[in-house]
């Protein structure tokens, strides 16, 4: 189980530090085109928020459990980016919603909305086991 974690960690500490240093550096629009599309109706001081705690969380994630220096902030960590992911489900929802209200493609968003649960259910399976 522990393999397990930590792979599970190391993947999402990865996923999520690309994912903060794209939302802080990169033009609303060239996220849109990354494929980053969740990020439409959020302006862009509150992405650069979000990329903030991303970054903090990808070390968050890491650092606390393998040094063993507050172990307990791994699992918020991951509980912090959870409550990320369920903003971003909500987000492409919506998106998914416009989109076939509007007669266009929605199966970007419907994959979006997929990966983000996917990536929801990781998020949680670290928080528990590490509880």
């Amino acid at each position: 189980m522990n393999v397990a974690l930590w792979a599970a960690q190391i993947f999402l500490a990865l996923l999520f530090l690309v994912s903060g240093v794209a939302k802080g550096t990169w033009s609303k629009e060239r996220l849109i085109a990354s494929g980053q599309t969740g990020v439409e109706p959020f302006p862009l001081p509150v992405l650069r928020g979000t990329a903030a705690c991303e970054v903090l969380a990808a070390a968050g994630l890491i650092l606390p459990w393998a040094t063993g220096i507050a172990p307990v902030l791994t699992p918020l960590a991951a509980v912090g980016l959870a409550i990320v992911m369920c903003g971003a489900i909500s987000s492409h929802v919506l998106l998914l919603r416009r989109n076939v209200r509007q007669g266009r493609g929605a199966a970007r968003e419907a994959a979006a909305v997929a990966s983000t649960v996917t990536l929801l259910a990781v998020c949680v399976f670290v928080a528990v086991g590490r509880f």
